[in-house]
């Protein structure tokens, strides 16, 4: 049936790789991805906080119907990322409290929707991590069709399974798994340069000179 695919995750990351992404702040990963990589400013963190990290296993959905996550939440691996492009409406939420509680209870790693919740109340109130572009009570459709494990895009992020999804406060990263290596290196000396420009500015010791040079540049039109 066109618009009908189940598939596997091709390639999974190592717990040791996932384990890893998660200590970085998402912001060095992007930044040391050229900041070409972002899953759209929409799609926010709505649980009560904390870092989410794993392989994604994603569905591409019909706007409005959830049926293809459900079989998602019965078939994905314990901590597999449930990433759903469901187009970004808004209009019908996709998952709520049962569905949420069901993939806590399986040990997924976590959910990302380009789509809309409901029960903001009991989401916001516990640590599974849910990132998704909205709220309304207004419930879904459980028809079909869909796909799973094919890749997907959130808001131009191209997501492939068994990429890292990597998503703390400032929003959600894809990593595409064969680059995985190379960017969790520059990203790591990113977040170490940081951490000691942090002490340097507690201390009052840190280097402003660069502000002077970049402006004497931009005023003498060399820029």
């Amino acid at each position: 049936m066109i618009g009908m695919r189940i598939l596997g995750v091709p390639t999974r990351p190592s717990p040791e790789m996932v384990a890893q992404f998660a200590d970085l702040p998402v912001a060095n990963i992007s930044d040391v991805m050229a900041r070409l990589e972002a899953g759209g400013p929409r799609i926010r963190p709505m649980h009560s906080g904390g870092v989410l990290c794993g392989p994604a296993f994603t569905v591409k959905t019909r706007p409005g119907d959830n049926l293809l996550i459900h079989h998602a939440l019965d078939v994905a691996s314990p901590g597999d990322v449930i990433v759903v492009d469901g187009g970004g409406d808004l209009t019908n939420s996709l998952m709520g409290e049962m569905m949420l509680a069901y993939a806590e209870k399986r040990g997924l790693g976590g959910v990302v929707l380009n789509g809309a919740i409901r029960d903001h109340g009991y989401v916001r109130s516990h640590a599974f991590p849910v990132f998704a572009a909205g709220v309304t009570h207004r419930g879904p459709y459980k028809h079909g069709p869909g796909e799973i494990n094919v890749p997907i895009a959130l808001d131009g992020m191209s997501v492939a399974p068994g990429d890292i999804i990597v998503g703390d406060d400032d929003g959600v990263v894809c990593v595409p798994l064969g680059e995985a290596p190379a960017v969790y290196a520059a990203a790591k000396k990113k977040h170490e340069a940081e951490t000691a420009q942090m002490e340097a500015i507690l201390a009052g010791s840190n280097d402003r000179s660069w502000v002077q040079k970049a402006m004497e540049k931009l005023l003498s039109g060399a820029g």
